[in-house]
């Protein structure tokens, strides 16, 4: 792909947005920069740019859209934003950094997607490759963006790559080596509006396969398990619950890989470090993209008993007053905190709310089960959940402004023996630019106790 001296127009600067800048005008491109916010909000991330000779439209969209060759959208700009849809309608290429990246590679990718367990499933992966010797890059939503590595990985490298819906929706002929859903429930419903679109940003991660390449699907979840029978590609199930006929299970305690030529059993499931069953889905996951790459059992194995898991997903903090406080700030989804509940078995003050992303909290407030003490709310989405907490009867409510407080008021609530959880089953971004730091905001103030 030859940019040099092609008119491109990127759009949304975000982080991502910076690193594909910079990969951009590295390639000789010919770029203008749009993001909605002004000069003023955006000075910080400008100053980063200055000297690349860069044309911006700030604080509003384009007017006009002709002579551009190429648009590239950074992940949180939905694509039925108007003047998106009118490069479409003229034909002008739409893609997102993820199609730019691979259209540059030479290193295969391994892409990981689902709602829940990508960073988990993602970083384990990253840790098995690694041991195995391979030159590894573990990059997408995880943190790094991929065009950050695409110029250093070659041939013998692997880019182990967390993939959003967001950034699935505008690839083109990306096509991984291995793809994995892990699973499928409701979420980001205030961007793609119904489910079955929701699936289908999902999916694409696997479209462009053929029979030489690998799909890993969760046949414990029924959204996953149905979308085998559009695979071009050899899946290769995992279940935590199935004795399959072929693929990655659990037997008699054990993590079991079956193929063709036999079963063979690779450890025992007591031996995980990280915790709750979500997590055991997490490691059968990441054992079937292991073995669909041929790595060394003994290899995926060690790594698999070495692995203590992820920041802000189930880490433990400290231990005060016999209270146990938890980070699961990656619990961004009612789901993901439904899964963060069910790992404990002690009794919990749970510090919830956030962003309002279009679901609803039936499911999560029915997980409670008297195994929730107290709910400490905050956010935009407080008053929901306790709208939706009291219908279910559950009425140790207690409404906060900050997370300084939230921390505080669980403190307070909390017994020896208790778990103060922070799982807020809601996306940051009404109070925080991130997932990440609010839970080192979480976790300054549970140091300060």
């Amino acid at each position: 792909m030859d940019l040099h001296g092609k008119k491109v127009l990127l759009v949304g600067l975000a982080k991502t947005g910076i690193a594909t800048i910079k990969f951009l005008h590295s390639k000789g491109a010919l770029l203008t920069v749009n993001d909605i916010k002004g000069e003023e909000e955006l000075k910080e991330v400008l100053s980063e740019l200055e000297g690349l000779g860069i044309e911006y439209i700030l604080g509003s969209h384009p007017q006009n859209i002709e002579g551009y060759e190429l648009v590239v959208v950074s992940p949180g700009v939905p694509l039925d934003i108007p003047f998106i849809a009118k490069f479409k309608e003229k034909k002008v290429e739409v893609i997102s950094e993820i199609e730019l990246s691979y259209r540059y590679s030479k290193a295969p990718f391994v892409g990981i997607t689902g709602t829940n367990g990508k960073t988990t499933t993602t970083s384990l992966v990253g840790e098995i490759f690694k041991l195995s010797s391979h030159n590894t890059f573990v990059v997408g939503n995880i943190g790094t963006p991929v065009v950050d590595v695409v110029d250093k990985a070659d041939e013998n490298s692997v880019l182990v790559t967390e993939l959003s819906s967001f950034q699935l929706e505008s690839i083109e002929s990306f096509k991984p080596r291995v793809s994995a859903i892990l699973n499928i429930t409701p979420d980001h419903l205030n961007r793609h509006k119904t489910m079955e679109n929701y699936i289908a940003a999902k999916a694409r991660i696997f479209e462009n396969q053929d029979e030489n390449d690998y799909t890993v699907l969760n046949y414990d979840c029924e959204q996953t398990r149905s979308l085998a029978g559009l695979c071009k590609s050899n899946v290769v199930f995992f279940s935590r619950k199935e004795r399959l006929e072929s693929g990655v299970f659990v037997d008699g305690g054990r993590i079991v890989v079956k193929a063709a030529e036999g079963a063979t059993s690779l450890m025992d499931t007591a031996e995980l470090k990280i915790p709750g069953p979500h997590n055991l889905e997490n490691a059968l996951a990441a054992v079937a993209i292991a073995v669909s790459m041929q790595l060394p059992f003994e290899i995926i194995a060690s790594a698999l008993r070495s692995f203590e898991g992820v920041e802000h997903r189930l880490e433990f903090v400290r231990s005060l007053n016999g209270i146990d406080f938890i980070n699961d700030s990656k619990g961004t989804n009612p789901d993901a905190s439904i899964k963060a509940i069910q790992s404990f078995e002690r009794p919990l003050i749970l510090i919830a709310g956030g962003m309002d992303k279009g679901g609803d909290f039936d499911d999560f407030v029915a997980e409670f089960g008297g195994k929730v003490k107290g709910l400490v709310l905050l956010g935009e989405t407080a008053q929901k959940l306790e709208d939706t907490a009291v219908r279910f009867g559950f009425k140790a409510n207690y409404r906060v402004e900050n997370m300084e407080q939230a921390v505080q008021k669980a403190f307070a609530l909390a017994a020896q023996g208790d778990i103060v959880l922070l799982s807020p089953a809601c996306a940051s971004w009404d109070m925080y630019p991130s997932y990440e730091v609010r839970g080192r905001d979480f976790k300054e103030n549970v140091m300060q106790l």
